[in-house]
């Protein structure tokens, strides 16, 4: 049985250009989520921060896809770098990110 998606009120009475902003948001994010790569690699960054070498040994992703997708996923702002010595350590950053990869591990990893 299908149950309906409780739209909140503020919502309902929005204005339409305000909707249609968010619309264009939530797409742009989709659009970076839509990369098995990418997912890979923030499913990893989840559990917490990794260098490049931890990355590719833990999702078989090698160069230069793996500094692609790196540089796609902070240029879009979802995660950041920090160096340590001769390395670099990245880690997600953004909340909607992390609700969303909660949101599809549980749907998709059976969790």
């Amino acid at each position: 049985m299908s149950r309906a998606l409780q739209v909140p009120r503020s919502l309902r009475e929005a204005d339409l250009s305000m909707i249609q902003e968010s619309a264009g948001r939530a797409a742009d994010f989709l659009r970076v989520l839509a990369n098995p790569e990418r997912l890979l690699l923030l499913c990893q960054l989840v559990e917490g921060e990794k260098n490049v070498g931890q990355l590719s040994a833990a999702t078989g992703i090698v160069q230069p896809t793996l500094s692609q997708q790196i540089g796609v996923l902070r240029t879009e702002g979802l995660i950041e770098a920090r160096r340590d010595g001769r390395y670099m350590y990245y880690r997600v950053v953004d909340p909607v990110a992390l609700k969303i990869l909660d949101v599809l591990y549980r749907a998709y990893c059976g969790a």
